[in-house]
């Protein structure tokens, strides 16, 4: 949950085949691309996002939100960049948002604050649709802290059902789980009492407890060899969901640690990508 080893090689973006239509009919270019940098939604420094909207958006361009991890305290979208490239680089047409959120600290627990930083994000994107040109369906990319948050926001706290699909990697998803409550790790442990220890309270920031029948489709990545995530969290996810019936993949790398790289980087990017194709 601290930096996430999980780095998107320009050589693999370059090897999967782009989304752009072969159609060589001159198009009328009704808008231009536009970037918007550190949007503030709020007050504190932390409280920015980034904008990235495609060029002849409509009503009806599709938003994906990236999520940094960095185990609640720590962590700053710029970690997100490669995932921002990739989605701009394979879906062009796909509009992006990267966003940062306010840090837990001793007097500040991670939630509900980061949960409200995400509630505050997408209200504004649905507040500002029209001037952006998007639409107000949505999809998550999170990365370890930052895809437990994209869980949990997805399966409990959307509201107006804007979620179309949700992408995990390395995410937290069971913090009653016996494998985080028995560890012996204390840095690890230090890492999971920014929630406190009531179970009521860790029933209701774990995934694995919120998903239900009407969720959106997810998509897992975990591995094997992961020294902060037992591979429980994402199994028992998996398993949650296939109770359920909602459409889900789940991968988990053998030699995987809290990221990867080589061909398991080139499958999750493949893979990845099908399945924004296929949900969004």
């Amino acid at each position: 949950m601290h930096k996430l080893a999980f780095i998107l090689l320009l050589s693999f973006l370059l090897i999967i085949p782009s989304s752009c239509s072969d159609d060589t009919t001159p198009e009328v270019t009704s808008l231009e691309a536009k970037n918007m940098i550190n949007l503030e939604y709020g007050s504190e420094s932390h409280q920015k996002y980034d904008i990235y909207l495609p060029r002849n958006r409509t009503k009806d361009t599709k938003v994906l939100i990236l999520i940094h991890g960095g185990g609640w305290n720590a962590g700053d979208k710029s970690e997100m960049d490669a995932f921002k490239d990739f989605i701009r680089e394979q879906l062009p047409e796909i509009a992006v948002v990267n966003m940062n959120y306010r840090l837990a600290d001793v007097n500040n627990p991670p939630y509900p604050m980061q949960i409200n930083d995400i509630d505050i994000v997408v209200t504004e994107l649905r507040e500002r649709a029209q001037e952006f040109k998007i639409s107000n369906e949505i999809g998550f990319i999170g990365a370890s802290a930052g895809a437990h948050l994209s869980l949990l926001w997805s399966y409990s706290h959307d509201t107006k059902n804007q979620v179309k699909m949700v992408c995990s990697i390395v995410g937290p998803t069971n913090l009653l789980d016996e494998a985080y409550i028995n560890t012996p790790n204390q840095d690890l442990r230090t890492l999971l009492d920014q929630f406190g220890n009531d179970p009521d309270v860790l029933e209701e920031v774990s995934p694995l407890y919120q998903v239900n029948s009407t969720s959106p489709p997810t998509i897992l990545f975990y591995g094997a060899q992961d020294p902060l995530i037992p591979n429980s969290q994402g199994i028992g996810l998996r398993d949650r969901l296939v109770e359920l019936n909602v459409v889900h993949q789940f991968t988990l790398y053998p030699n995987g640690g809290h990221g990867w790289v080589g061909f398991d980087l080139l499958d999750t990017s493949i893979k990845l990508k099908a399945f924004i194709q296929e949900n969004l």
